[in-house]
């Protein structure tokens, strides 16, 4: 609440002292401010996906369904559920934090922490090239990358072969546009 008051009385201050043709301008400025805030983002990091991102349904923003990537890679490595107050969003995607600590960690370097394939199931992309949701909880970080599986029993098959299906998601799924996503 502080920073959306912050913000106005910067905007209503630069409104006032700016010549008129600044005034579109502005106009953005409070727009995309009033979303940010609205949405509890703390950080837009900007950038546009090549690749499709797992979410709910078509249109979601919310990436992992609302996981906290870093929780993976912390501590025993158990993931744990973002929470609103700490939302990131990345190439226009929303991911959730249960922790400022954990949200500057992504903001610092968030391929590093963002799941391969879009979040969609890696046994898919690499055996079938294929989107399938990806289980946040059905997961394995591999060579410093997470990757998320559908289910516990896709997750036995991608462990027959991981460096199999990894280097054959890794050619498939830049084949998918941003705007496909996954349906029954």
């Amino acid at each position: 609440m502080k920073k959306s008051l912050f913000a106005i009385a910067l905007l209503a201050t630069a409104a006032a002292c700016s010549p008129a043709a600044d005034a579109p301008v502005e106009a953005e400025v409070a727009e995309a401010t009033e979303t940010a805030s609205s949405a509890n983002v703390i950080a837009d990091l900007g950038g546009e996906n090549e690749n499709p991102i797992h979410t709910a349904t078509k249109g979601d923003t919310l990436a992992v369904s609302g996981y906290d990537t870093v929780s993976y890679f912390e501590g025993d490595g158990v993931p744990v559920e973002g929470s609103e107050e700490f939302t990131v969003r990345y190439q226009g995607f929303d991911y959730r934090f249960a922790s400022e600590e954990n949200a500057q960690k992504f903001i610092a370097d968030p391929a590093k922490y963002a799941p391969e394939y879009g979040g969609y199931c890696a046994w898919a992309i690499g055996a079938n090239d294929a989107l399938a949701p990806g289980d946040p909880n059905v997961y394995e970080i591999v060579d410093g990358k997470l990757y998320l599986n559908f289910s516990d029993d896709v997750q036995g098959r991608w462990q027959e072969d991981i460096p199999g299906f990894i280097e054959a998601g890794d050619v498939n799924y830049p084949t998918h546009a941003a705007d496909e996503h996954f349906t029954d």
